[in-house]
């Protein structure tokens, strides 16, 4: 007996190590195999890149330098009278998706406000890239060169990820170079951080930094599983929180760009809700069944023609789990206009299926109506009781005072905001600052916006 064990281990172990020896052809100094990331980085570091920009500000001038007499009295030199510019420069991270095009995907928030931007290879090379296209609120954008011998990243599936799946963050952090990073994924569909207009992002510990956006988030087949945005920095440098774009939402983006040269996002016409435990217990969801309540329906819509009903409760979209109206808003998304979608909810009790269409949104912009609500994207509510937040820009004054997706304005400088209509004739009483009322999934309350 214990000579078949033994004869048992002996073939488990050659096994394991010939297995070892033919993917990791790393050994320690007895030529024993060690488990190494070198093999699969030889092919996926050629393809992650160094992005530069390159932008044109005016110099901010002490203001008394521009007092004559001040000048006079300190026999300082006359003022130009052009004002002075000067050239700002700023590094980020990007990834090579398609070889032959010379497509490569990196953030808007990399290349925003650019006049210029570069890229740099790892093998020292460096090209002018046109910007393709973007998407503000993924914060994705693409960008194309003309360049031979390009290497490619080729694309994972992100809806398969699982919390615990190893990952590998790749990229330029603090300008120092290309940097690699591993962890894990800490969690999935991470939404509500008010980073982006759509949220849905993959939360890791692989150490992402100012100058990782853009980078790649890989697997350990070496395939994109997200693009890496924002991280959570208390003190300026990572904390083991960072987060990265599902590549699934970023490829549709993507192609749409590539296609469009722009996003064209569609709605189905729903208002909708985060589910409480009230809100659970009252619609008799079992199991701690998880989901989205519908609210309300716009009438005429997609949703509408589709046959939904308020007191639905959506629970999946396209075979993927719905358990926020953040994740909601994000799955319809990255869908284009035309586009089914097939929902899956429950209706007094019972579990149903309905296919529904993703039509144009009709939104309004208030840049033209108040330049504190600048970068805002407005529709009237079914209901004529408010103004519904569609999407707004995440470096816009109004996303960094606090406002969501989502969010209904219901009144503006202590004046009722039934429809945009009466919002537009309040927001006029005042100029540089707006005290609007918010119903944020049924909680009311105040926000000052300046």
């Amino acid at each position: 007996m214990l000579t078949k064990l033994r004869l048992f281990f002996l073939i488990v172990t050659i096994s394991v190590g010939v297995t070892a020896h033919a993917g990791l052809p790393a050994y320690d100094v007895n030529g024993k195999p060690m488990p190494s990331l070198a093999p699969m980085l030889k092919h996926v570091n050629p393809a992650v890149v160094n992005i530069s920009t390159f932008s044109t500000q005016a110099a901010v001038n002490n203001p008394l330098m521009n007092d004559p007499f001040f000048r006079h009295f300190f026999k300082m030199p006359q003022q130009p009278k052009f004002k002075q510019q000067r050239r700002q420069r700023s590094a980020g991270s990007g990834v090579i998706v398609d070889k032959k095009q010379g497509i490569v995907i990196t953030n808007h928030h990399v290349i925003n406000n650019a006049d210029e931007v570069h890229v740099a290879l790892i093998d020292g090379r460096s090209f002018p890239a046109k910007v393709i296209g973007t998407d503000k609120e993924l914060d994705v954008a693409i960008l194309k060169i003309q360049a031979d011998n390009l290497h490619e990243t080729k694309l994972g599936n992100s809806d398969i990820l699982e919390v615990g799946d190893f990952a590998v963050a790749i990229g330029n952090p603090f300008g120092l170079g290309q940097t690699v990073t591993t962890g894990i994924v800490s969690a999935l569909g991470r939404t509500g951080l008010g980073i982006e207009g759509y949220e849905n992002f993959i939360q890791t510990d692989a150490s992402i930094n100012p100058g990782n956006s853009g980078g790649a988030l890989v697997n350990l087949r070496g395939q994109l599983i997200g693009i890496n945005t924002a991280i959570i920095a208390p003190s300026g440098g990572n904390v083991g929180i960072g987060f990265a774009i599902p590549i699934n939402m970023v490829k549709a983006s993507m192609e749409q760009i590539l296609e469009h040269g722009e996003v064209r996002r569609g709605r189905i016409g729903v208002m909708i809700q985060d589910i409480t435990p009230e809100l659970s217990q009252a619609f008799a969801l079992k199991n701690g069944q998880q989901g989205v309540l519908v609210t309300d329906i716009v009438p005429n819509s997609a949703a509408a023609k589709a046959g939904l009903k308020p007191g639905d409760v959506i629970i999946k979209t396209d075979q993927q789990n719905t358990t926020s109206t953040g994740q909601l808003r994000t799955q319809i998304a990255i869908k284009s206009i035309g586009d089914s979608v097939e929902v899956g909810l429950i209706r007094d009790g019972k579990y149903e299926e309905f296919t529904v269409k993703v039509a144009k949104i009709t939104a309004v912009t208030l840049n033209k109506l108040h330049k504190m609500l600048a970068g805002v994207k407005l529709e009237n509510t079914s209901n004529a009781q408010g103004v519904l937040i569609t999407n707004l820009e995440r470096n816009s004054i109004a996303a960094h005072s606090g406002l969501r997706p989502g969010d209904i304005i219901i009144g503006a400088n202590k004046k009722r905001a039934k429809d945009l209509t009466a919002l537009n004739k309040a927001l006029n009483d005042s100029a540089n600052k707006v005290l609007l009322q918010i119903n944020r999934n049924g909680h009311i309350f105040y926000l000052v916006i300046q």
